[in-house]
């Protein structure tokens, strides 16, 4: 679920607040108590909860590397310096934005990992190793859908492996170095298309300037006021968003 993502993330900052020595010696004396109790079920609740703080450490590499966040961020960074302005909008309203939109599009993965991982195992239902195969499904098939064939090949070629019969097969320690790549590749090309009008219109306000003999004006002084006016005339932002939108269909 999404609430259950969330709270995931906030569980990350919790860890980080709590991670002082005094806590630290309880927690690890708690977790020696129960590991001498006796085992009862499938897993044990010292295995459970071990296992989602390892998953809570690994989110925000997670997050970066399999969804849909890193295209969005790099779009929204590259739009930020096509204005002139590298530090506005600052850069926890870019992160805020590109964590919404990537928990917008990645419910359904989202939903599924947890009907097919997270639930079971946190029920008692599944293994750790039934959970994880269950887990892993779903974001593998998002991967896949977005990466493209040449870039699983260059993977496999340097690592020396032949290329496996069916997607499927794909391994995920290759399939994330590829999907990266594609959405870096994609990012690039939205932001090079983004980036022309503002290029235009730096280019157009130097050669005014440069025609009146103003040679000791900054452009940037003259073409960033008329850049906002223009992205807030077109509504900029709602395009862009609803291109990163459409870009993941």
């Amino acid at each position: 679920m999404i609430l259950r993502g969330i709270v995931f993330l906030i569980g990350v900052l919790l860890c980080v607040i709590l991670a002082s020595p005094a806590f630290a010696a309880g927690a690890i004396a708690e977790t020696v108590v129960r590991t001498a109790a006796p085992a009862t079920g499938v897993e044990t609740e010292v295995t459970r909860t071990a296992l989602v703080l390892t998953l809570l450490a690994i989110v925000p590499a997670f997050i970066v590397s399999s969804t849909s966040f890193l295209r969005i961020v790099v779009v929204l960074a590259m739009v930020r310096h096509a204005f002139g302005m590298p530090q506005t909008p600052p850069n926890i309203v870019l992160t805020s934005l590109a964590l919404f939109m990537t928990a917008f599009l990645m419910a359904p993965t989202l939903n599924q990992v947890n009907d097919q991982g997270l639930s079971p195992f946190m029920d008692g239902t599944a293994s750790m190793e039934e959970a994880m195969d269950g887990a892993s499904g779903p974001i593998k098939t998002f991967m896949l859908q977005h990466t493209r064939e040449r870039d699983i090949e260059l993977v496999y070629s340097i690592a020396k492996e032949p290329l496996p019969a069916t997607a499927q097969e794909v391994e995920l320690l290759k399939l994330v170095p590829a999907f990266i790549m594609n959405e870096l590749r994609v990012a690039f090309t939205i932001g090079f298309v983004i980036l022309l009008p503002f290029l235009l219109i730096d280019l157009v306000v130097a050669s005014i300037l440069l025609s009146l003999g103003m040679m000791m004006v900054p452009p940037q002084t003259i073409s960033l006021p008329i850049k906002v006016l223009m992205f807030i005339l077109i509504d900029g932002w709602s395009l862009v968003l609803e291109g990163l939108l459409g870009s993941f269909g």
